[in-house]
């Protein structure tokens, strides 16, 4: 799965996300639209990591998300 079809199918992911990172609101979810820099930037803001291990963590979570 590559980020593409994720954002083309932003509802159906939400959810994910938000199991994901709880610290994620719906009002964050919302702002990120299925953009990959948006949500590197709130996973920045709300866990307080860099932005290259929260692009690490999408990564991750792509695999993952890939392997289910």
């Amino acid at each position: 799965m590559n980020w593409d079809q994720v954002e083309g199918n932003w509802k159906q992911f939400k959810g994910n996300v938000q199991q994901q990172w709880g610290k994620l609101s719906d009002d964050d979810l919302d702002v990120v639209e299925g953009r990959r820099t948006e949500l590197a930037g709130k996973l920045q803001e709300r866990y307080g990591i860099a932005r290259e291990e929260a692009e690490r963590e999408i990564d991750q979570w792509l695999k993952q998300s890939q392997s289910n």
